[in-house]
């Protein structure tokens, strides 16, 4: 018997399922909290390198606009989310709006989607966290050997423990995990802000000077058509450095320090008022970091000519151009705590994803189990943080971390697209908050995050259709005849109706 792929589960199903008792999960957490939680997951290494790369590669000092410019491409995404998030109050994020709008085939693609931004993204984090331990245990004299440490060790140790730390951290408790993620959050932005105010003072005039560089032709490419951005490919444009063409393609590159705030729609149904809540949590924590981008990148470029910029560790490098070496172990310190923090996030976000596939039968229902003690889906938490700590401590994931960034963009399309879908097919649901001039700020947001995709190397894009290849397969192995609705188990609101 053939069975209906484009399966579309009600909202108020979605919302129903949250009440069973062995899958209710302990709502606990406030609007500041889903801010902190944002800020969490958003300021990590971004900000301690993109702006140096992107300000002497691409756009010059005008690289605070090019923050602007990402910051509004994810503000009109936020918008989406927040009326989503508040509309239907579920965990799963944008597995659990596209099943609401898309229907279930859809739903699972963008569900095995976010593993590429939520796993593999935690992973490389924990990556990252590593190299950072270890540049910080180098400045004290005790630096771990490059075999069990950094981005070229065999077995990652540190990577391993970090992630394994976070995974007893979130099965603890969610409101353990935002007081964690308080104390790392202020940690970080005290880094920040101290980076800025003394920064501040050490800035010249001249550095700003000229503030877009003149535009200047692209440098012949030899590493083939592989490794081009698609739009090249497509179209055989090649965008030069500089300029206003730079600042734009700085734009694509420093929208990658943006994501993770779409990981606070995850903890919808752990979130006392969600309805009020989530917007505030979404769009603040977004507001706060591209504030804060704007204002390290000026900063940075006024300390020391966009020219001479250090691609690893430009923050650290200007401090120590200007006589201040010290700087150099105080960015670390910030970085690591910031990493931390990403690393929790990224994992509660995954784990909350998965526990609503496993709830709604699309994975082994034995997965979706809640802790009767601490009220966090504990099995799913279990496993991600087994499978993140395998591929942190032994897979070479710098030729993946790309896949984290087309994932996130694909998730950014459809939940663009699905406001605008769900407004048409239950406009009686209650929107405590709405997303203006629809459908016009929905699809510019949608075009958006395909002009972004469009900008991700070819390989990335192969990679990609791998994945999602793969995905379609496990579907139709498992998923399409165990699900909930295609076993009968949950019937659709319209067919309790329609039964009366």
């Amino acid at each position: 018997m053939a069975v209906n792929t484009r399966r579309v589960k009600s909202v108020e199903d979605s919302i129903r399922d949250t009440d069973e008792p062995e899958h209710r999960l302990k709502k606990n957490l406030s609007g500041l909290d889903l801010t902190v939680f944002g800020v969490g997951v958003i300021i990590g290494t971004g900000i301690f390198v993109l702006t140096g790369i992107v300000a002497r590669d691409q756009a010059g000092p005008a690289v605070a606009i090019s923050f602007v410019i990402a910051g509004i491409v994810c503000g009109l995404a936020a918008i989406c989310y927040a009326e989503f998030a508040s509309t239907v109050p579920v965990a799963g994020s944008a597995y659990t709006f596209s099943y609401a709008t898309f229907g279930e085939f859809i739903a699972w693609i963008i569900g095995w989607d976010l593993v590429l931004e939520l796993a593999l993204g935690a992973a490389t984090v924990s990556v990252g966290w590593s190299g950072y331990l270890n540049q910080l245990l180098d400045d004290i004299g005790t630096p771990l050997p490059s075999s069990i440490a950094g981005e070229t060790a065999t077995v990652n140790i540190p990577a391993i423990l970090i992630t394994l730390v976070m995974t007893g951290v979130l099965i603890l408790g969610i409101k353990l995990s935002s007081r964690v993620t308080a104390i790392i959050v202020a940690i970080k932005l005290v880094v920040v802000l101290l980076v800025i105010g003394v920064g501040f003072f050490l800035t010249k005039a001249e550095n700003y000077t000229p503030f877009v560089p003149p535009a200047q032709p692209a440098a012949a490419g030899e590493e083939g058509w592989l490794h081009t951005p698609l739009i090249s490919v497509l179209t055989g444009f090649s965008p030069g450095t500089y300029g206003w063409g730079g600042v734009l393609a700085g734009a694509a590159i420093v929208f990658f320090a943006f994501i993770g705030f779409d990981i606070v729609a995850t903890a919808a149904e752990e979130t006392r008022d969600p309805k009020r809540d989530m917007p505030r949590g979404i769009l603040g924590s977004l507001a706060i970091c591209t504030l804060l981008y704007v204002m390290v990148s000026l900063v940075v470029v006024g300390m020391q000519n966009y020219t001479e910029l250090s691609a690893t560790a430009p923050l650290a490098g200007a401090f120590s151009a200007n006589g201040w070496p010290v700087f150099a172990s105080l960015i670390s310190i910030g970085a690591l705590a910031g990493l931390t923090s990403v690393v929790m996030i990224l994992m509660l976000g995954q784990s909350r994803v998965l526990f609503a596939m496993s709830r709604d039968h699309l994975l082994p229902p034995g997965l979706a189990k809640v802790h009767p003690r601490y009220g966090t889906p504990y099995r799913i938490t279990i496993v991600t943080g087994i499978v993140v700590a395998l591929l942190a401590g032994f897979v070479p994931l710098t030729a993946l971390a790309e896949l984290v960034n087309i994932g996130t963009l694909f998730a950014f399309f459809l939940v663009s697209i699905g406001v605008w879908v769900l407004r048409r097919t239950r406009p009686d649901l209650h929107r405590s908050f709405r997303v203006p001039w629809v459908p016009v700020l929905p699809i510019v947001s949608a075009l958006a995050s395909l002009w972004l995709m469009s900008n991700l190397p070819t390989d990335t894009w192969l990679r990609f259709l791998v994945w999602m290849a793969l995905g379609v397969g496990m579907y139709f192995v498992y998923g399409r005849r165990r699900s909930r609705m295609a076993t009968g188990e949950r019937m659709s609101a319209a067919d309790n109706i329609a039964r009366r």
